[in-house]
């Protein structure tokens, strides 16, 4: 802006350290107005609750559950068959909730076991409740909105064979992403950057190799090279 309005540049002095530390607004002040020291609270919200994953049927198979307002509370009881709960002293605010949160989220655990998280996702998002399924690596891979935005790009590795790349998360409609090459091995390419783009003769790239500038494939030890999975 002052450049614009002058045509002048200024010298600009910024601090990582402080630009982190603006990050920390509500720790900070909770310090200096209360005293506390921000500790790890896990999967666990100051201002939602229940906030966390709950287990689910399958193996290490959880689901979301995130509370934001009372009324999500009051549905979340509803749906698990125990809409007292609601009005008990001890969940009926946030206050009570987070006071009472180790019990509280004992009795969520012991209602999402018996179901799959996939039905809990849909069943409480279907009332209003925050829920999505903790998605594996393998759930990543099958989903099929990701397969239908052609996230996954298949490619031919040199050493480890078909290896599926990602493709940026974003579509730009003038200029689109298009993956076209592996990651290549060190060395892979010295052909091309050194005399395609650099413009080195055949001697000039002969001589850096004997002088050990450029390294080739072939100087790899084993142990470094990637493994093809079985």
């Amino acid at each position: 802006d002052y450049r614009r309005r002058t045509g002048k540049g200024i010298y600009l002095d910024q601090s990582q350290n402080e630009v982190g530390i603006s990050f920390w607004g509500p720790a900070m002040l909770e310090y200096i107005v209360n005293g506390h020291i921000a500790t790890r609270i896990g999967n666990r919200d100051p201002y939602m609750c229940p906030h966390g994953a709950f287990p689910c049927l399958g193996n290490d198979r959880w689901v979301n559950i995130a509370v934001t307002a009372d009324e999500e509370w009051r549905a979340l009881c509803r749906t698990m068959g125990h809409p007292e709960w609601a009005a008990e002293p001890r969940f009926a605010t946030l206050l009570g909730r987070k006071e009472n949160e180790d019990e509280l989220e004992q009795l969520i655990a012991q209602w999402t076991k018996d179901y799959t998280a996939e039905q809990l996702m849909a069943t409480l998002q279907a009332v209003g409740v925050p829920a999505g399924v903790a998605l594996t690596h393998a759930d990543l891979y099958s989903d099929p909105q990701l397969r239908h935005r052609g996230h996954f790009v298949p490619l031919e590795h040199k050493e480890i064979g078909i290896h599926h790349y990602h493709m940026p998360p974003y579509r730009l409609s003038k200029t689109p992403a298009h993956l076209w090459k592996a990651a290549p091995c060190l060395g892979e390419d010295n052909e091309f950057v050194y005399k395609e783009i650099l413009g080195y003769s055949d001697e000039e790239v002969a001589q850096l190799l004997l002088d050990g500038v450029i390294t080739t494939e072939h100087d790899v030890p084993d142990i470094m090279k990637p493994q093809r999975p079985k």
